[in-house]
């Protein structure tokens, strides 16, 4: 979604020409319980031509590939006795509380997150949902402060106040 009418809000090479109170009541037609059911939500900058056409960008297709299948796999054995869930992303709470035990710095990662950004318990669920495919994805056991981190980086219209 935009995040004004006229697009450009945020944009470092336009001007947006909706004004704050116009972005604000456009951003609060989106209701904080559907941002809840979003698991990542993050503003994605134009890009210019030159990074489009670098030919040396970035990690490679096949080792991302490789990376993910092994995430897959990891949650695939950790689901197993579990009928409906293949991946973290179908956790239920008690497999939240099973799976997703965080570090005491990731604990007070989230503690402040919480209270900082007045997260629902649904968010926080998500960010432990994410948090836990981000340690998988990097052959992590348990979830850091990094993962979690990162994990709230994730939910950019959280940290606006948005809904």
């Amino acid at each position: 979604m935009q995040r004004c009418p006229c697009g450009y809000y945020g944009d470092p090479h336009h001007n947006c020409s909706c004004g704050s109170l116009l972005v604000q009541r456009y951003l609060a037609r989106v209701s904080g319980p559907l941002l809840d059911r979003i698991d990542i939500h993050l503003e994605v900058p134009a890009v210019k031509y030159r990074a489009l056409a670098d030919q040396d960008g970035g990690e490679p297709g096949e080792a991302v590939r490789e990376r993910v299948d092994r995430a897959r796999v990891v949650q695939r054995e950790r689901f197993a006795g579990r009928p409906g869930i293949y991946a973290n992303a179908h956790m239920a709470p008690r497999d939240i509380r099973a799976h997703c035990r965080v570090s005491d710095g990731a604990d007070a990662l989230l503690r402040t997150a919480i209270t900082r950004l007045g997260l629902s318990a649904r968010a926080y669920h998500r960010i432990l949902k994410i948090a836990r495919t981000i340690a998988d994805l990097g052959g992590g056991a348990g979830l850091e402060p990094k993962h979690v981190s990162e994990a709230i980086q994730y939910r950019s219209l959280d940290r606006r106040g948005v809904g």
